[in-house]
């Protein structure tokens, strides 16, 4: 096992990711009747093209295992601040075990912080809790949120 943590652009990604977010969807998505698997890619796109999108990626030789999506967003509350908001990540099971999650968080809060992103904020499932690795991190809870489907 050769495992390579590295940042990429969505062109580099697309076509290796979509195997990875169904099952992603799959194993986390707890409204799946009202939430199809349908990535909106041209937006993606062109948050990238605006520069508020990072795409941190694990890779066992050249095969996607894991990914770490996040948005720069402009904080309305804090004028000045660009926050780092998780979109997404995901780590196939069998390499769940051991450091890679820790080692990818590490590796894109590096690269965050080189790009002058003071803060970040990430969002765990109930259905797949990281709270442990969170902490671990050093994140510390700030809110919780409710969902009520319509």
């Amino acid at each position: 096992m050769s495992v390579s943590y590295q940042q990429e652009f969505l062109s580099e990604v697309e076509d290796d990711i979509k195997p990875l977010l169904k099952k992603d969807w799959l194993e986390i998505e707890h409204s799946k009747s009202t939430r199809a698997l349908d990535p909106d890619w041209e937006a993606y796109y062109k948050i990238q093209s605006s520069d508020m999108l990072r795409i941190f990626t694990v890779r066992d030789n050249t095969i996607l295992v894991g990914y770490f999506v996040v948005l720069l967003i402009p904080s309305l509350h804090n004028k000045g601040l660009v926050q780092g908001i998780v979109d997404i990540i995901y780590l196939d099971k069998e390499y769940r075990k051991g450091f890679t999650g820790y080692k990818l968080f590490k590796f894109s809060e590096k690269c965050l912080k080189e790009d002058n992103i003071k803060v970040m904020h990430v969002t765990t499932t109930e259905v797949n809790p990281i709270d442990p690795i969170l902490k671990r991190l050093g994140y510390s809870k700030i809110e919780t949120k409710f969902e009520k489907v319509l």
